[in-house]
């Protein structure tokens, strides 16, 4: 009888332990793909894409030139949304469908930043590309935008370089030094995810080296 019920107890433990462990999985998930089709016009570029992304991870996303890596990261912050576009299934952002009718667009993509594989900073100062975001969102006094622009540019391993000549253009800056000025302005307005796709591609070995330590660091407060 005392043998049955300590296997009964080592299961009921067991049962306990594994419904804990799902429910920390859920909680991990960041976002989540649940059989996404995507088409654009009568091309089918996503087919039945099912995909977790965890919270405070690097995901990197692999394949072939074509397969459709840029496609599905846009998909994440609703970037697929053109003319010609059709979307069929579920990207889940902490649970929410970012797809679902009325979802805002826009705070989803405060939420979801995005770098892209050029960089591609606007035409103007260094202090005003990383200002630009919190600007467009309210931010008025410039005590805080300094200490925003100051914050953006530390965590994008940028600010000792470019300290002293911030209302220089960010044309002037080397493409590494730009890529780096995009993803601050990016971080400007404190994104939970951030999208990249493939921000190397365009830089020298040391310019990617410098991406890559600063991506690793970024994971401790963005997915």
């Amino acid at each position: 009888m005392v043998s049955v019920l300590n296997k009964l107890s080592t299961l009921n433990n067991r049962e306990n332990r594994t419904v804990k462990e799902k429910r920390a999985r859920t909680r991990d998930v960041k976002i989540e793909v649940k059989n996404l089709n995507l088409w654009f016009g009568k091309n089918h570029v996503l087919k039945n894409i099912n995909l977790k992304i965890l919270k405070n991870k690097v995901t990197a996303i692999i394949g072939p030139s074509g397969c459709g890596k840029t496609t599905l990261i846009r998909s994440f912050n609703r970037m697929v949304d053109l003319d010609g576009a059709r979307v069929e299934g579920e990207v889940l952002l902490d649970g929410e469908n970012i797809y679902d009718y009325g979802a805002n667009v826009v705070a989803i993509r405060e939420k979801v930043g995005m770098v892209f594989q050029k960089p591609n900073p606007f035409p103007m100062s260094i202090y005003d590309n990383v200002a630009y975001g919190p600007r467009i969102h309210g931010v008025n006094n410039n005590k805080e935008l300094n200490k925003i622009v100051e914050d953006s540019l530390k965590m994008a391993a940028l600010w000792d370089e470019v300290k002293d000549r911030l209302n220089v253009n960010a044309y002037e800056l080397s493409g590494g030094q730009q890529q780096r000025l995009c993803i601050a302005r990016a971080l400007s307005i404190n994104p939970e995810v951030l999208l990249m796709d493939e921000p190397c591609s365009a830089l020298d070995p040391i310019a990617t080296s410098k991406i890559e330590d600063l991506i690793w660091d970024l994971k401790e407060k963005i997915t």
